[in-house]
């Protein structure tokens, strides 16, 4: 039938496999299986963004936990870090969100948290798989009396607002703030604005009129453009866009420029590093964070150290190096003194603490991080030949790093959810970044197309 989860759950078009009623059914009596253990009462919180495809898959998920005796905790749509919040809070199981991030309207996606809010492992979600998959799988359901519940939530909204609350320092407001805030028309329409009016500030709010078929439309983290505009026709101090699912940022500063995460990490490892609070002085980033953060880092004292491509594979590196700070250059930034994911709207309010504790506005700090030129191009491809197979690519490749050797670098990966090569190039100038660009394009459009 083909995989089932990808580098971040399950996710692909509604009502394509495996975004179907039927899987996301048996995707619920398979983790229902998996996390059910002894005689309590096993909970599940469900959360979802904004897509019209939310209520297909809701239900579906909802009938395999209540059939394999688990009682589902329903908060409708939740930005994805409340669900890891939500998850611990609530002493649940098992965390699940409906939500594709920033694809459009038509994609969608299943995944989730452990108890701790943490995402599973490879091997959990290799036995979810393994059951879901198999035609004939007989399924350990409970007797007819210990079958699950469901039970809609109306108060976790401002639960997650307390929380995010709590992530600001108590002794600062946002009194006397302007701020342009883009909600992407998904999970955080209703919580993120509040959060910023009840700390204070004056809330210019777009995309928060969801209708099913306009998240991420022209808005949002992807199309920064729209707020930063805004951020300078109104004079506000800050903009900031969110994703989707809400757990990536993009800010804007007061001048109208735009901070992509590497630009947030400088900030935010630069400030900890002056309080001596980054422990081992170890930022982590993915393999696709600029080279001029990690020149950045060395340059303070400290070092960049990266994973793959995945915010859980940053994660999984901080809980296992015990590190605080970690994220990716599109916006997923995870501060695990707080939470344990990355959530936009902690890494805002952490942006604003630094704003304010120090007096300076967020151009000030723009300036410690020049990234180099980098450009990213996809290109489809018909089957993922493994790159180490392709004589001609690893050939340019070759080329290209023995030519940027000190003087920048080039990432090709596949994407771990579309039939696409990613080809990352990043030099000291832009001359340097579009003569291999053009050329690792034409070499790999030759061998894969």
């Amino acid at each position: 039938m083909g995989k089932l989860f990808g580098t971040d759950g399950i996710r692909g078009q509604a009502n394509i496999f495996p975004m179907l009623p039927e899987i996301a059914l048996r995707v619920g009596l398979a983790v229902g299986q998996i996390f059910r253990n002894g005689m309590k009462r096993h909970r599940v919180v469900i959360g979802k963004d904004t897509r019209l495809s939310g209520y297909i898959f809701e239900s579906a998920l909802t009938s395999g936990f209540c059939a394999s005796g688990m009682d589902v905790f329903l908060v409708g749509p939740m930005p994805t870090p409340a669900i890891a919040f939500l998850t611990r809070n609530m002493r649940a199981d098992v965390g699940v969100v409906i939500s594709a991030s920033h694809n459009p309207y038509m994609d969608n996606g299943i995944k989730f948290f452990d108890s701790k809010g943490f995402k599973l492992s490879d091997e959990i979600e290799n036995r979810i798989s393994e059951l879901v998959l198999t035609p004939d799988v007989e399924w350990n359901t409970p007797k007819s009396d210990l079958l699950g519940r469901a039970i809609k939530i109306e108060d976790s909204p401002g639960r997650y607002i307390v929380f995010l609350k709590n992530t600001f320092s108590q002794d600062l407001t946002l009194d006397g703030l302007k701020v342009v805030l883009d909600c992407a028309n998904g999970a955080t329409y209703k919580v993120a604005p509040l959060v910023f009016e009840e700390l204070g500030a004056k809330v210019i709010k777009i995309g928060v009129e969801p209708n099913g078929l306009n998240i991420n439309k022209k808005c949002g983290s992807l199309y920064p453009d729209v707020t930063a505009s805004l951020v300078q026709e109104t004079g506000a101090d800050v903009g900031f866009c969110l994703d989707g699912d809400g757990d990536r940022l993009i800010a804007v500063d007061d001048e109208g420029y735009i901070l992509d995460g590497d630009q947030i990490m400088a900030i935010c490892a630069n400030y900890l590093l002056e309080k001596d609070a980054l422990p081992q002085r170890t930022l982590v980033a993915t393999v696709m964070s600029n080279m001029a953060l990690e020149i950045f880092m060395e340059q303070k004292g400290g070092r960049l150290v990266r994973t793959p491509v995945g915010d859980r594979f940053v994660v999984e590196e901080m809980c296992r190096g015990g590190y605080v700070l970690g994220g990716e250059q599109s916006g997923h930034m995870v501060f695990l003194n707080f939470t344990t994911t990355g959530d936009g709207l902690v890494t805002a309010l952490q942006l604003l603490k630094i704003m304010l504790k120090t007096g300076k506005p967020l151009s000030y700090w723009r300036k410690l991080l020049t990234p180099f030129p980098q450009k990213l191009k996809n290109i489809y491809v018909k089957n993922k030949v493994p790159l180490g197979e392709c004589r001609q690519i690893c050939k340019a490749l070759q080329q290209a790093e023995k030519s940027l050797q000190g003087k920048g670098r080039v990432l090709l990966r596949y994407s771990g959810t579309e039939p696409v090569l990613r080809i990352m190039v990043e030099a000291e100038n832009l001359n340097l970044v579009d003569k291999w660009m053009d050329y690792l394009v034409d070499i790999a459009e030759k061998e894969l197309l």
